[in-house]
């Protein structure tokens, strides 16, 4: 029952598009956004001539909301007019101005009105422009023309949401020519471009547990003007303490107790050199005998 609703309201607005642009026509209409309000429903016409489309005194959007209300069962139909910035860089304004130019001067001069319009694109700043004017031009058989300059993407992501696409009819003599442009404006971001950052970036990141307790020490310290131990500092320190209490004790066991015999040889370590070599020599004279 929802999705029924909603493919409903999408159709519903899709109606509306295709009459306020079928009513607009030749006027530089661009696209029309729909919005629900509390007070009723917004419809935003972006075109390039607002002017024409408000008419005097407001007539033709007086003429335009009535029809809405009469055709589409809208309540109250707010209608606001947006101009578009850069008008060549509208894919369906450039679409709808081809198709104005050769109703009005033509088959003739479709190679000019093709070049001078592809020129204007490419002098906005756009990446490419692809322009297929298709139908019975300039003969009696149908052949499909195509006016083409700079990068365009065809297929992958890019082709489907960077590139502007539209579609516009011109009625002639010979019959109903169809007329489809691709714009690549200069705003799309490509996978392959690559922005180098002229300063750089400073990237905090916070420390978890011991070393963000020990990086706040550390900068208390420095704050007062001493430096604070680290965590390896401090367990250095840890591991080195019972060593020299073991080395103390190992001392106390193998050394003998204090008295007067560490005296008396410390009086006998303390004899001078020339003593050794008497010794030696009665030694030597006991065993002649």
């Amino acid at each position: 029952m929802i999705e029924r609703q909603i493919v409903a309201s999408n159709v519903k607005e899709y109606r509306i598009q295709e009459y306020i642009s079928h009513t607009l026509r030749n006027l530089g209409h661009s696209h029309v956004k729909l919005q629900k309000t509390p007070l009723g429903e917004k419809i935003i016409i972006y075109a390039s001539r607002p002017g024409l489309i408000v008419g005097r005194k407001g007539q033709n959007i007086k003429k335009l909301t009535t029809e809405l209300k009469e055709n589409f069962e809208l309540e109250n139909p707010q209608i606001e007019i947006q101009e578009v910035e850069n008008i060549n860089l509208d894919a369906q304004i450039v679409a709808e101005r081809v198709a104005s130019s050769l109703e009005k001067f033509g088959t003739q001069r479709f190679k000019g009105i093709g070049h001078n319009v592809m020129s204007d694109v490419m002098a906005s700043g756009a990446f490419g422009v692809e322009i297929l004017i298709s139908g019975k031009i300039p003969s009696s058989r149908a052949k499909r023309w195509r006016f083409y300059q700079g990068y365009l993407k065809k297929c992958g992501d890019i082709a489907l949401t960077g590139v502007r696409k539209a579609y516009s009819a011109a009625q002639l003599k010979t019959g109903t020519i169809g007329i489809i442009v691709r714009i690549m404006p200069p705003d799309t971001k490509l996978p392959d471009r690559i922005e180098i950052l002229e300063t750089p970036q400073t990237i905090v990141q916070e420390l978890a547990g011991k070393e963000a307790h020990a990086a706040k020490k550390e900068e208390a310290a420095l704050a007062k003007g001493t430096q604070a131990p680290s965590a390896e500092g401090q367990t250095a320190e840890k591991k080195s303490k019972p060593r020299k209490k073991a080395s103390s004790k190992r001392a106390t066991k193998g050394a003998p107790a204090s008295g007067p015999a560490d005296a008396s040889e410390s009086s006998q370590l303390e004899t001078p050199k020339e003593a050794a070599p008497k010794e030696t020599a009665s030694k030597a004279e006991e065993t002649n005998e």
